[in-house]
């Protein structure tokens, strides 16, 4: 019977990792889009002062951009919410893809080789380099510099 249930628990975890609940009131949780699609009447239509249209226009003016708005992006986004949907899930598919069965292997693979490369490498500087530039230390550590200043 507990079997059962941790086995009953375990699927509904698993399922709820691809259908968890959307909060439909608050849609960016994450602000991506704080600053850019925020775009209201007043952002895009002013009228300086000494300048004003009737009061009506501007009333029908905010009424008409404000719902023309409101209305456009809702029709656009039923008629290509669901396919750009697809289209951004398979290229997010793709990209994880490659970046899991292709970057990470091959970078994995380049450290590895690298290391070993990096380990003869090392050995043939200490090697020859060492020597030669110990002998070099050794000639020059006689040599002094004195500055003069002469008038």
């Amino acid at each position: 019977m507990a079997e059962q249930q941790s086995d009953l628990e375990e699927r509904i975890i698993i399922k709820d990792q691809h259908t968890k609940e959307i909060d439909l009131v608050n849609r960016d949780p994450r602000h991506i889009n704080e600053d850019v699609v925020k775009v209201d009447f007043e952002d895009v239509i002013a009228e300086p002062v000494g300048t004003y249209s009737f009061d009506g226009v501007w009333k029908t003016s905010y009424t008409t951009f404000t719902v023309s708005k409101y209305w456009c992006y809702r029709l656009l986004s039923a008629v290509l919410g669901i396919p750009l949907a697809v289209l951004w899930g398979f290229l997010f598919a793709l990209i994880s893809f490659c970046h899991i069965w292709a970057v990470v292997p091959c970078i994995k693979s380049y450290l590895i080789e690298i290391q070993c490369v990096s380990r003869i490498y090392s050995l043939c500087i200490h090697t020859f380099c060492d020597p030669l530039f110990e002998a070099l230390s050794k000639i020059c550590t006689n040599i002094r510099v004195a500055v003069r200043k002469e008038i």
